[in-house]
């Protein structure tokens, strides 16, 4: 009997790769290793590809718990950018600390290399970031073991050319890893134009998409998000944008539509509203519903802003979105294509995303402010001063909400629609631009330092 190829061969015959894949070096344990190959193995298994004596002896690997924990996600795993759900709300049940400080609740404390403003991707006993260096430019994937912060592994996607924008704010890294069945999906703005990339959970390259040209204006902040078989990506700028399916097995563009001249920073959402699965961007001075595995245009309406960076929600009925530049709007449109405007209002939500949930919607404005609308008519419930900037999103678990403002001090608030609570107020580091993420009981917060230090540090947090 012929013996197996190694996983990594198998790995670099399924083509097309824009480059080849990473060796694995010697510091690598089988543990880490496996996870590329059952990759494999599953996409091989759709393709049906094996021969059914080959499929039992890898079927044979896939029982072992450790590999099982790495490749599958669990309500408690925060599997993309805003949660299992994609809207900001963690699974309930749990129960975070809300109170911490650098010598409470601190269950571990990781040293990052380079710098970056995504969110922890969090999946089995691993937690995936993406990072840049900023003296060489160059732009990378990291790999956390998340039950002792331990480094696994770095993959550099791209070893220079890395753009972190023209904002103070902006990074290289700002894009949230997606993890999807056994593959990892990043986006970066690279050498004057946006690429895609998809590894495999120990780090092997396994296909890059260049998007298309980007204009540089404030910086680059769109996550991949997925959908059964597609990688949905948009990439609006000044010379002309596109937002398009990819292949997410290849890479290659399944459906692509251009976008407007302007500079924009959303994410695709992808909302189950008035009875149909959408996806919505918001931004370029419209509002863009999409069929996400045709690309199908469902509505489309003049509406929000020219600049918009929250990815939209919805209560099932309605989709709300909003924008801050040339002039701050909040928007909820009926979601059944009639376009019409349930209400709108003027407050500047700009950067934080929204969080609907039983029928409300919560809000942390770029000021400090947090505010709950019904979100059938947007009346305004209550309106409270939490203090500081905030750029990373709100997230909600039972009937608590964690903020972090931009100075590192993160709020944790009981937010119903009869009244808002102040429950703790906890400084961590000096900065936070990445948004809070929270699962298996946990809260993990990407901070840094400033000035000459330039540090930053991911924490879990734990009781």
């Amino acid at each position: 009997m012929k013996p197996l190829p190694s996983p990594h061969d198998l790995i670099l015959q399924r083509g097309p790769l824009s480059f080849p894949a990473r060796p694995i070096d010697g510091r690598e344990t089988q543990a880490q290793a496996q996870p590329g190959f059952l990759a494999w193995v599953r996409t091989s298994v759709r393709r049906a590809t094996l021969s059914p004596g080959v499929f039992i002896a890898l079927g044979m690997l896939t029982l072992a718990p450790h590999v099982r924990a790495a490749l599958s996600t669990s309500p408690f795993d925060w599997p993309a950018w805003r949660g299992p759900t994609r809207d900001g709300i963690a699974t309930p049940g749990q129960s975070p600390p809300t109170r911490w400080s650098e010598s409470e609740n601190i269950v571990w404390k990781s040293e990052l290399p380079g710098r970056g403003h995504s969110s922890p991707t969090v999946v089995g006993n691993r937690i995936y970031l993406a990072t840049a260096d900023t003296s060489t430019w160059a732009q990378s994937v990291l790999c956390l073991d998340r039950r002792t912060g331990a480094k696994l592994w770095t993959t550099t996607v791209h070893p220079s050319g890395g753009d972190p924008g023209k904002q103070v704010h902006s990074s290289a890294a700002s894009s949230t890893i997606t993890f999807d069945d056994g593959r990892l999906f990043v986006n970066f703005l690279n050498s004057g134009a946006v690429f895609t990339t998809a590894l495999s959970p120990d780090g092997q390259v396994l296909w890059q998409r260049n998007i298309g040209p980007f204009v540089t204006h404030q910086g680059f902040a769109s996550s991949p998000m997925t959908h059964e078989q597609l990688v949905l990506v948009a990439s609006d700028h000044r010379g002309g944008g596109v937002v398009a399916g990819l292949h997410r097995d290849t890479g290659e563009v399944v459906w692509s539509h251009p976008r407007p001249k302007l500079p924009n920073y959303t994410s695709p959402s992808i909302l189950r509203a008035a009875g149909k699965t959408q996806m919505v961007l918001a931004g370029c001075n419209l509002i863009a519903s999409y069929n996400p595995l045709t690309g199908e245009k469902l509505w489309e309406l003049p509406g929000s802003t020219e600049e918009c960076v929250v990815s939209a929600v919805t209560d099932g009925s309605r989709i709300f979105v909003s924008g801050g530049y040339p002039k701050n709007h909040t928007v909820a449109v009926e979601a059944d294509g009639s376009k019409r405007i349930a209400w709108q209002n003027t407050a500047r939500v700009y950067v934080p995303s929204m969080i609907a949930q039983a029928g409300h919607l919560y809000a942390v404005m770029d000021a400090g402010l947090a505010v709950c609308w019904k979100s059938d008519s947007g009346e305004e419930l209550w309106k409270e001063r939490l203090g500081g900037d905030f750029f990373a999103s709100p997230v909600m678990v039972n009937d608590l909400i964690y903020a972090s403002n931009v100075s590192g001090k993160t709020f944790v608030f009981q937010a119903t629609p009869r009244s808002f609570r102040l429950i703790e107020s906890n400084q961590l580091g000096e900065e936070a631009y990445a948004s809070p993420v929270i699962c298996g009981s946990r809260v993990y917060l990407r901070t840094g330092e400033k000035e000459e230090r330039n540090r930053q540090y991911l924490y879990s947090i734990g009781k």
